[in-house]
């Protein structure tokens, strides 16, 4: 019985041993270093660095958007960069993160590796600071395809709308979901070096979305309007621009479609029914 106390004394105290440790004891932070591009217009005669910057991973969120966050909010209010919705649909957020174009808020953190990440502005841009691209060029460019259904009637603007059968409608799949966030013209080698002249992939999807709708009547003048060396046949089908794009699509298919309806092998189908038929 004696020895049987003590070796039940003996367990208690190895349990306590053990019960301490895990309660006093330090966890190691989970550090994840981050090495973000920094450039400041404020000060136009210092070049562009890369600052590093470590994150304990095990109080921050898992994108790469929330370590960008946790790092303006608690060590660094100076770093500038764009976000919104947070979700991948404004396409704020996008930038070069390990070498691709991608969107911060959907780009995981990967915690399994100890290098760091390495984040830039999107290539070839003007920067306005830090990882805020110069978008100004990209969105004239945008402004210039019209994106906007026209039509050659002259029924009244607003009154009825324009109808649409369900299998034209399909035809806009993969097309309207763009949100221009600029991943996959920023990408492409002919945007880099033409980009003054060559549209580029997402606003040649673009162009080509409103191309195509049934209830869209202005398909020859918009063709018309890039009918140059330089507005679609830049494009040399590298196919980073669908390699690259955060929400899957396929710029580089689209593109494919406008150089077949400008060369005449393909025409534009006629609408399956009547869009105006509310008007009548």
């Amino acid at each position: 019985m004696a020895k049987e106390l003590q070796l039940f004394k003996a367990s208690r105290l190895a349990f306590n041993q053990v019960r301490n440790f895990h309660v006093t004891g330090v966890v190691p932070a989970k550090v994840k270093k981050f090495s973000i591009y920094r450039w400041d217009p404020d000060t136009p005669n210092k070049k562009p660095v890369q600052q590093t910057y470590e994150v304990d991973m095990e109080k921050c969120g898992p994108m790469v958007l929330d370590a960008l966050i946790k790092i303006k909010n608690e060590q660094d209010p100076t770093l500038s960069f764009r976000r919104s919705c947070r979700e991948g649909i404004c396409g704020s957020c996008a930038m070069n993160i390990d070498g691709l174009n991608t969107l911060a808020c959907l780009c995981k953190i990967n915690t399994s590796s100890s290098s760091s990440m390495k984040i830039y502005p999107l290539p070839h841009m003007y920067v306005v600071k830090d990882l805020v691209p110069d978008m100004t060029l990209f969105f004239k460019q945008y402004k210039m395809i019209e994106p906007w259904l026209q039509r050659q009637d002259d029924k009244p603007v607003g009154k009825e709308q324009y109808l649409q059968d369900p299998e034209d409608r399909k035809k806009l799949d993969g097309l309207y979901e763009c949100i221009l966030c600029a991943c996959c013209s920023t990408s492409c080698p002919s945007y880099w070096w033409n980009s003054d002249k060559y549209l580029g992939p997402a606003v040649l999807m673009q162009a080509y979305r409103w191309i195509i709708d049934s209830r869209d009547q202005e398909q020859q003048k918009r063709l018309d309007s890039m009918r140059d060396w330089y507005s679609v046949y830049r494009c040399h089908t590298i196919m980073n621009c669908t390699a690259t794009c955060p929400k899957g699509l396929n710029p580089g298919l689209a593109i494919a479609e406008i150089k077949k309806l400008l060369s005449g092998l393909v025409s534009k189908p006629k609408p399956k029914l009547d869009t105006a038929a509310l008007f009548k």
